[in-house]
C-alpha cells in the first residue's frame, strides 16, 4: 500500500480545519489531552488555532459523532471497521506514540487517509534512559540486583565503559541520539539501519543483513528499530547465542523484536544481561516469570514518555500538520504503509 504524502487542495480562507480528539481515561495523566494542555497548545499556535475546530471524546459513543465531521483524528487507537463510511471528510489518523504496530494490517486505512505518527518527539528523555541502561549494564547492575534480592554479598568487577562497542539495531531518532551520549563516554558505536546510510557519531553504519556478524563484537546492544513483519524476533535464540560472554542487552522498542523465552534461558544462565522497558502483553502478568528472572531490571514501559513535555510536543506536531491540510502542503511524520513505520 502507497504512503500519501501529496500536498491537497487548500482549503477557503474561512474553511476550518476539524480535528476530533479521542482521549480515553485509561491512557492515563502522562497522554491527556486535557482542556489546558489543548488551549495551550493552541496558544503556542496562534495562526492555526484560528483555523481549527476540535471536538473531544471519551466514549465509543463520543467517537462516531466527532468522526462524522473530521477531517483529522488524534487517537491511540480506533475501532477500524468501515472507516471511510463512518468518517467520510478524514485526511488524516494521527496515532499519539511512535510505534504503529498495533494497527497493522493497514488495510482498514482508506487509500485517501494518511496515517501519522510522532516519531522524534520523545527528545532526549529517550536517549538519557538508553545511555544509562547501558552504563548500569556495564556496571553490573542488573546482576547486583538480583545479589540485592538474594541478600547475597559479592563483590563484582569490571572495566570503564570507554573504548567498548556499542551496537545500535535501528538507528533513527531515538538511535542517533544515543550515539551522541556514547560517543560522549568514548564509545565504539555500530549502526544497523535499513538503508546502510552513514550516520553522524556512529562510527560503522551497516545493513540488517550484517546483523550476525556484528553482534558477537558488542559490548551492549541497544534495540531501537521499530517492531515490522521483517523485523518480528531480529534477536533469535540464534543471535541471541551470538552475543559473547557478558554482554548486554536494552530493548526500548517493543517486546516482539526480541525473542523472550530465549533471552529469559540465557539470563537464568547468567550468560547476559539485560534491561528491558517493553514486554507483550502490557501490563505484564503477574504470573510471568520474567519478574523473578535473574541478571535482569525491568521498567514497565516509562522509559521515554516525559510526563510534562511528550503530549505537548506531540500536539505542537498535531497543529502543524492541521496547518498543513489547511494550506495543502505535506504532511509530516507519514508512515510509509509498505515499511510499517
Amino acid at each position: 500500500m502507497p504512503t500519501q504524502t501529496d500536498a491537497a487542495k487548500p482549503m477557503a480562507p474561512n474553511e476550518k480545519v476539524k480535528v476530533h480528539v479521542h482521549n480515553p481515561d485509561a491512557l492515563g495523566p502522562v497522554f491527556e489531552v486535557s482542556e489546558q494542555r489543548w488551549q495551550e497548545a493552541l496558544d503556542r499556535h496562534p495562526d492555526i488555532a484560528a483555523r481549527v475546530d476540535a471536538t473531544f471524546s471519551g466514549s465509543p459513543a463520543d467517537l462516531e459523532a466527532g468522526l462524522q465531521r473530521a477531517d483529522a483524528l488524534f487517537c491511540w487507537d480506533v475501532p477500524r471497521e468501515a472507516l471511510a463510511q463512518r468518517a467520510p471528510n478524514l485526511r488524516f489518523v494521527h496515532v499519539h506514540g511512535a510505534g504503529v504496530s498495533h494497527l497493522r494490517p493497514f488495510d482498514w486505512l482508506p487509500p485517501d487517509v494518511n496515517l501519522i505518527n510522532s516519531r522524534g518527539v520523545h527528545g532526549s528523555r529517550a536517549a538519557e534512559y538508553a545511555m544509562m541502561a547501558i552504563l548500569m549494564i556495564n556496571n553490573r547492575i542488573p546482576e547486583m540486583m538480583t545479589n540485592q534480592r538474594q541478600a547475597r554479598w559479592e563483590q563484582l568487577f569490571n572495566t570503564a565503559i570507554e573504548g567498548k562497542t556499542l551496537l545500535i539495531i535501528g538507528v533513527g531518532n531515538v538511535g542517533g541520539s544515543v550515539s551522541g551520549f556514547a560517543k560522549n563516554f568514548g564509545m565504539h558505536v555500530i549502526g544497523i539501519r535499513r538503508t546502510g546510510e552513514p550516520r553522524e557519531n556512529v562510527d560503522e553504519m551497516h545493513k540488517p543483513d550484517a546483523l550476525a556478524d556484528l553482534i558477537p563484537r558488542a559490548d551492549v546492544v541497544l534495540m531501537t528499530a521499530p517492531h515490522t513483519e521483517t523485523s518480528h524476533h531480529m534477536l533469535g535464540k540464534a543471535e541471541l547465542d551470538l552475543f559473547k560472554p557478558g554482554a548486554g542487552l536494552v530493548n526500548y522498542s517493543r517486546a516482539a523484536l526480541v525473542d523472550y523465552d530465549a533471552l529469559e534461558a540465557k539470563l537464568r544462565r547468567g550468560e547476559i544481561t539485560a534491561v528491558l522497558d517493553v514486554f507483550d502483553p502490557e501490563p505484564l502478568p503477574e504470573s510471568s516469570s520474567l519478574w523473578n528472572a535473574p541478571n535482569l531490571i525491568m521498567t514497565p514501559h516509562c522509559s521515554s514518555d516525559d510526563a510534562e513535555a511528550y503530549t505537548p510536543r506531540t500536539l505542537d506536531l498535531l497543529m502543524r500538520n492541521l496547518g498543513n491540510i489547511a494550506d495543502g502542503n505535506p504532511l509530516e511524520n507519514v508512515v510509509d504503509q509498505t515499511l510499517q513505520y
